[in-house]
């Protein structure tokens, strides 16, 4: 996935926040990624959507943009708890594995869960490499 797409495919809950941005011409995950406290409260100021709710896009924008995942893997992440590449990057596969599924199995989505060993062990590796500014290698 490359980070300079455009946003696309908000969840429901973030319709508000999503105007906002679309507003203000912020229309990549790169852009969302670099936009400051500061301006968040501007753009909050005088609308519906929330402070909350834009910071947890810019969560998600983060782990779009280091780890190079999907909008559904980067905000399953971010609502199990996992707020940071050095979060990911201290917790085993399985312990990764646990936190995302519980989550999922608390919203009882379903689905096969989205993050599974293999991908666990990936994401974790890539989480390492942005805390050492290793590289990549593809």
């Amino acid at each position: 996935m490359s980070n300079k797409l455009f946003l696309k495919n908000f969840p429901r809950s973030f319709y508000q926040e999503e105007k906002i941005l679309h507003s203000n011409n912020i229309k990549t995950w790169d852009s969302v990624l670099s936009i400051t406290d500061e301006e968040i409260n501007k753009m909050i100021y005088g609308s519906l959507g929330s402070v909350n709710n834009l910071k947890k896009l810019k969560c998600i924008a983060y782990f779009i943009c280091t780890l190079n995942i999907e909008l559904d893997e980067a905000a399953l992440l971010m609502h199990s708890g996992l707020s940071s590449n050095k979060a990911i990057s201290r917790l085993s596969p399985q312990e990764l594995v646990q936190k995302t599924g519980r989550l999922e199995r608390t919203l009882q989505t379903g689905r096969i869960p989205l993050i599974d060993l293999k991908k666990a062990h990936v994401l974790i590796e890539k989480a390492k490499k942005t805390l050492f500014n290793v590289p990549k290698n593809n």
